[in-house]
């Protein structure tokens, strides 16, 4: 059980953040500071401006991630709403790497690239997407990182004619491998055949230490193909609500920007703000009504708008030629 939660990882993270603010927690008492720490693990805010290498440790961690960059950010695709100020948003890759580095300084713009990559596919990388096309394909670049590195090469060999399923030949004088070479006869725009392709990631997925995606949920979602792209096979995923439903870190997509709690924050936020402003400019009056009046000096500011400027030196250019024309 240990183990599976990766219950020393935070223990390990636990005691090097207190050696390094050990003079902060002495006042506290060091039972206050893992009782504060394993909660915020729990609810998933332990992530939160930590470094990459920390933020993609555990699962938990990623998942953590996930459901942060949504509620923090979910207001940008929001179609219109009441928090929201303009009624569509679209990004650029670019500019979902500025809001992923909010919360991680040190991310790599390489993952935020590789999920670009899943929905824009052949296009430019600087073309535009919609947060919940971004979100969902992130999700599945940034939770399964490693298992899609194993997947690209999967298909590679697909693709080049070779099945990379090795077969031990069971003979007593060699113990080698030998691996099947179906025949190449399909160019790369056709794909690979989708049934040799699941039979590929079931074994992988049997075999892999990393977090894979639910074989059944990949099966079903592969059911229907005859031949299939590895870009078409990541965008599939994507857009695959079972694996969303399974890997449990964001809503439906139509539950997307719906988010009850956080917006009950907000409006608490908000009253709290209005409510400062309004008593803060109540007092500011009634304060200024107790001070006696004073006559104050005008001050001529020393500087004029730059039009006032432009339109006094064309008038004294002119007083110039008519004093010149003048004197002549």
């Amino acid at each position: 059980f240990a183990a599976q939660r990766h219950v020393l990882t935070y223990m390990e993270d636990a005691v090097s953040q207190l050696l390094e603010n050990r003079e902060d927690i002495s006042q506290y008492g060091i039972a206050r500071f893992f009782t504060e720490y394993f909660n915020s693990v729990r609810q998933g805010t332990h992530i939160l401006f930590r470094e990459f290498s920390f933020v993609q440790a555990t699962p938990h961690n990623r998942a953590s991630f996930l459901r942060t960059f949504w509620r923090c950010f979910r207001t940008v695709g929001k179609n219109g709403g009441k928090y929201s100020s303009i009624c569509y948003y679209l990004l650029t890759a670019q500019e979902y790497h500025c809001l992923l580095q909010l919360l991680c300084p040190d991310f790599p713009v390489e993952l935020t690239q590789k999920a670009a990559r899943i929905v824009l596919m052949d296009d430019a990388m600087d073309c535009l997407m919609s947060f919940s096309d971004f979100l969902f394909a992130f999700q599945i670049q940034f939770y399964y990182s490693e298992f899609l590195e194993s997947v690209a090469a999967i298909y590679q060999d697909l693709l080049a004619g070779k099945n990379p399923n090795t077969v031990i030949v069971p003979t007593s004088s060699s113990g080698q491998h030998r691996q099947r070479q179906p025949p190449n006869d399909c160019s790369p725009l056709d794909g690979v055949e989708a049934s040799l392709f699941y039979q590929c990631l079931e074994s992988l997925c049997d075999r892999s230490k990393y977090s894979c995606p639910p074989s059944a949920l990949v099966k079903e979602m592969l059911s229907s193909a005859q031949r299939l792209t590895f870009y078409g096979f990541l965008m599939a995923l994507a857009k695959d609500q079972g694996i969303n439903r399974a890997l449990g870190a964001l809503p439906d997509k139509g539950d997307l920007f719906l988010d009850p709690a956080m917006d009950q924050e907000l409006e608490k936020l908000v009253a709290q703000v209005s409510g400062l402003s309004i008593s803060g400019s109540t007092s500011s009056s009634r304060d200024a009504a107790n001070l006696p009046v004073r006559n104050s000096p005008r001050i001529n500011s020393p500087w004029k708008p730059l039009h006032h400027r432009r339109k006094m030196d064309a008038e004294s250019e002119g007083s110039n030629e008519e004093t010149d024309s003048s004197e002549n």
